[in-house]
């Protein structure tokens, strides 16, 4: 026969109830015939809590009486909370969980009901808790504000150099290396200075230093304290002018020697210049009221080791070309290497005007070149008075032409000078 149990569920006072909807269910309506009802009783069925690990089984009979010991099945709490609890747990629940259940605090060792006790943990001033500041200590809850102002690692205290506040663990390092902390002096003397200050110290203040003379940077040496070196700079004044006096002839050599070689770095070393004209209605109108107006260009050498030259301009013209043309003229100059260089001179010089021409294509630039005659004296090797003139183009243009198109623009004339030691025609 299969155990009733497993078809109706039994409560906890025998009856049956169906297993869909739990209402209860009059056995005697399901198996009226008593015979049946005798059988029913007898047959074998499980505990109620059997899922819940019970593993009692018997006779149908039996299971009232076997549910008033079963540890799983729930009873009403002993201290009279109203809850339902199964025996197995109640040890548990009068512990831990019931609201009338009596406990002590573990900190503060004070009774109290469950519903207080629970309202007390979190807030017992003798329960330790870590510092809020993270310095690692655990101190009670009621200590925590003593311990955050006097005894924590972590709490902000003032350097007492400088006033900056660090943490108490980081206190005393800063202090060893503070701008403001004290130092001794190295000189010894009496007080000590802040770190920061001790440079000025020494060199303003220190009575124990040994001071050089301020005129160090001219030769002298003497050393003493402050008050010798003042004794020494009123009784030293003819010293130390001899002394500044040398100084300033070697840094009269020096600036001659640098302008010397700022003149040698600047130099047009190319065999080409480009001389800029500027000023030239001022200029011409010059030329025009005074006789024998020259313009002389920048020096320029032909190489590094090569001929130096220089152009002249006469804007109103010179012999052939006065008062109707520019002229334009070479000359060379004594130079530097003319020992080593050939002559008379025989590169071929080539001046070229240009038209400054809004559209370069159609610019039309003046152009006019020679190779040197060897028997002209202006090309043989000078001496320390150049040529007064040179050799050149009177009438390299004339004015009627330099105001038809635009040679002169913004009043800027640009002129070229070109020495080509590969030619030998004038082109």
């Amino acid at each position: 026969m299969t155990p009733v149990g497993l078809l109706f569920k039994v409560n906890s006072e025998g009856l049956f109830t169906c297993p869909v909807n739990a209402s209860p269910v009059d056995y005697a309506k399901i198996y009226p015939d008593p015979e049946s009802e005798k059988a029913i009783m007898g047959s074998v069925v499980y505990c109620i809590h059997h899922k819940e690990g019970c593993q009692w089984s018997d006779e149908l009979r039996k299971l009232k009486a076997h549910l008033n010991t079963c540890k799983h099945d729930a009873v009403l709490c002993a201290a009279h909370c109203g809850a339902m609890i199964p025996r197995v747990l109640m040890q548990d629940h009068l512990r831990y969980t019931c609201p009338r259940r009596r406990a002590n605090c573990e900190h503060c060792h004070t009774e109290f009901s469950g519903s207080a006790l629970e309202e007390h943990q979190g807030n017992c001033g003798h329960e330790p808790i870590y510092c809020e500041n993270k310095c690692g200590a655990k101190v009670q809850r009621r200590h925590t504000q003593q311990h955050l102002q006097q005894h924590c690692s972590k709490r902000l205290v003032p350097c007492r150099h400088c006033g900056q506040k660090y943490t108490q663990d980081t206190v005393c390092a800063h202090g060893e290396g503070c701008a403001r902390a004290p130092v001794p002096c190295p000189q010894r003397c009496a007080a000590p200075v802040p770190r920061d200050l001790l440079d000025a110290h020494l060199r303003d203040h220190c009575t124990a230093a040994a001071l050089p003379c301020s005129f160090r940077d001219a030769g002298c040496r003497f050393k003493g304290s402050r008050q010798a070196v003042e004794r020494h700079t009123e009784e030293s004044c003819a010293q130390h002018l001899c002394l500044v006096s040398a100084v300033a002839a070697r840094q009269a050599r020096q600036l001659d020697a640098l302008r010397a070689a700022v003149a040698r770095l600047s130099l047009n070393c190319t065999g080409a210049l480009v001389w800029r004209i500027a000023d030239w209605t001022a200029k011409m109108a010059e030329a025009k009221c005074k006789d024998g107006v020259e313009l002389v260009s920048p020096a320029f050498y032909t190489s590094q080791y090569g001929y130096k030259l220089q152009a002249s301009l006469f804007l109103n013209g010179n012999g052939a070309g006065e008062s109707t043309h520019m002229s334009v003229y070479i000359k060379i100059l004594p130079g530097e290497y003319d020992a080593l260089l050939r002559w008379p001179f025989a590169h071929t010089v080539s001046f070229t005007l240009f038209d400054q021409s809004s559209s370069p294509d159609r610019a039309c630039n003046i152009v006019e070149s020679f190779v040197p005659d060897p028997t002209w004296k202006n090309f043989q090797r000078p001496s320390k008075e150049p040529d007064a003139l040179g050799f050149g183009f009177p009438r390299f243009v004339s004015h009627e032409m330099l105001k038809k198109r635009n040679f002169v623009k913004d009043d800027i004339m640009f002129l070229r000078v070109k020495v080509d030691p590969s030619k030998i025609v004038a082109v």
